[in-house]
């Protein structure tokens, strides 16, 4: 018998090709690769210069997601030089190089970590890397997801391989159940809340527990897709009969004999009973309540009913500044309740928070009511499956009559690298993942926070907690 493992290890070491160095550096097999037309093309370009070839072109899958506009009216209509170009380059790749697109024009395009789920290009035990840091979206099903850079992503395309440095075990375990209104962006707040931004730096996280075992699997995938906002380059959750449910289907997935055999095999992924974790966290999902970041940093939350921290209570000096530097860029003072803040805009999308559950809490706060006068607020779903299913339920009606803009799929305001970009001064609250400065455009103020909170934010003109919503037109 062998020493028992964590489910992070085992992913690893099912993919290990060889041991490279004394420094845990392992030459790791990869499944497979997603593909964008930001991050992809310097890696084209060398394959072209040096004369390389792919090694498996049906291993990968490309979308187009971070420049394109999500105006309804005028999607093809690309007003950037360099963003056309980056469009244009990513479908002239994928011709020659035989990798399959979902381009602007393709039913099936949108942000590629809701794009590759929904379509069951990720399967439980495979290891996935994407250029952009929140592949470890992943996780959710069971799957090792990790981003890497530009020069990774050649040498991915030509050998199925990487170089990579095994991360320690952290486990993150969450019991009992959330109260009344409480999401899983409020579990994952108060996780990189209580552990810190860089507080899982140089470790794969595996969440467990008897909340996150009755979660969903959109609900899994927000979690995991945060993990990295908390410094972890990876996270796991054992797969369950509901992923396996939310993957039976797909047109990625395997069908009769093979689907049978792939679930015997996603079963046994498990961390051992006695496998050892070098950081081991518990708490109780009771305790997490609806959280709105203040700062500029992920983990510079608090929850609704409280107020703006003081950084004089900040024993050292580098985080006292940091504090204090996050107050003056989000132009708040300390003891400020957040409630009282007021914002100018509103917006629910982006690869953490935009699949068709989203979508579904949010109209549940929305149907009946309207958007502030002061607030402009829009809705970018995932995929344009999602889009089309909310339109199916009617939630997209319920979004256009409260005042909401409807738009196509794509990345939009969660980064401001298209058409979609905040003012200096105005303020946002998103359901996105990142509020540093300048995230959603220059001098621009993120609040962070679930996809209901936004639409009651939206609807109130400021800060708002949900649980106080009326929801009874439900």
């Amino acid at each position: 018998m062998g020493q028992p493992r964590t489910l992070y290890q085992k992913l690893v070491d099912s993919h290990t090709v060889c041991q490279l160095d004394n420094n845990d550096n392992i030459l790791l097999y990869i499944d497979r690769q997603v593909l964008n037309e930001y991050t992809s093309p310097q890696a084209f370009s060398s394959l072209r210069d040096n004369g390389r070839r792919i090694h498996r072109p049906g291993t990968h899958l490309a979308v187009v997601d971070h420049v394109n506009s999500t105006f309804p009216e005028n999607f093809d209509v690309v007003q950037d030089t360099n963003s056309a170009l980056q469009m244009s380059y990513l479908a002239r790749n994928c011709e020659e190089f035989g990798i399959e697109l979902f381009d602007i024009f393709d039913s099936r395009q949108g942000i590629e970590h809701i794009v590759a789920p929904e379509q069951g290009f990720v399967h439980p035990g495979m290891v996935i890397a994407a250029g952009d840091s929140h592949t470890t979206t992943y996780g959710a099903l069971g799957a090792l997801g990790f981003g890497i850079g530009t020069s990774d992503i050649e040498h991915l395309l030509v050998t199925q391989t990487l170089v990579y440095k095994q991360l320690k075990s952290m486990r993150v375990t969450i019991s009992g159940s959330t109260g009344i209104g409480i999401t899983s962006k409020d579990v994952i707040m108060h996780t990189i809340r209580k552990i810190g931004a860089d507080g899982a730096t140089g470790y794969a996280i595996e969440f467990a527990g008897d909340a996150v075992e009755t979660m969903s699997v959109e609900g899994r995938m927000t979690i995991c897709n945060m993990a990295i906002e908390a410094g972890a380059r990876a996270a796991v959750i054992a797969p369950d009969d509901k992923v396996f449910d939310y993957l039976n289907g797909k047109p990625f997935a395997p069908e009769g004999a093979a689907w049978e055999q792939a679930i015997r095999n996603w079963s046994e992924l498990l961390t051992d009973p006695d496998a050892i974790f070098e950081n081991d966290i518990t708490f109780d999902a009771a305790d997490v309540e609806p959280l709105v970041t203040w700062g500029t940093s992920p983990d510079q939350a608090v929850p609704i009913c409280g107020a703006v921290p003081s950084p004089a209570y900040e024993m050292e000096s580098s985080k006292r500044q940091s504090l204090e530097r996050a107050l003056e860029y989000m132009g708040l003072h300390s003891g400020q309740p957040v409630r009282d803040i007021e914002i100018s805009h509103a917006f629910i999308g982006s690869c953490t928070n935009a699949r068709i559950e989203d979508l579904r809490e949010a109209a549940a706060v929305l149907r009946g009511k309207r958007v502030h006068p002061r607030v402009r607020a829009l809705v970018v779903p995932g995929s344009m499956i999602v889009r089309a299913e909310a339109e199916k339920e009617g939630l997209a009606q319920i979004f256009i009559d409260a005042g909401f803009e409807w738009r196509r799929a794509g990345c939009s305001l969660c980064l401001a690298m298209n058409n979609d970009i905040l003012r200096p001064g105005d303020r946002c609250a998103s359901s996105t993942n990142r509020n540093f400065e300048g995230r959603q455009g220059t001098g621009a103020r993120t609040h962070l926070m679930s996809p209901a909170m936004v639409a009651a934010a939206a609807v109130s003109g400021r800060l708002s907690d949900v649980r106080s919503m009326d929801q009874t037109a439900q």
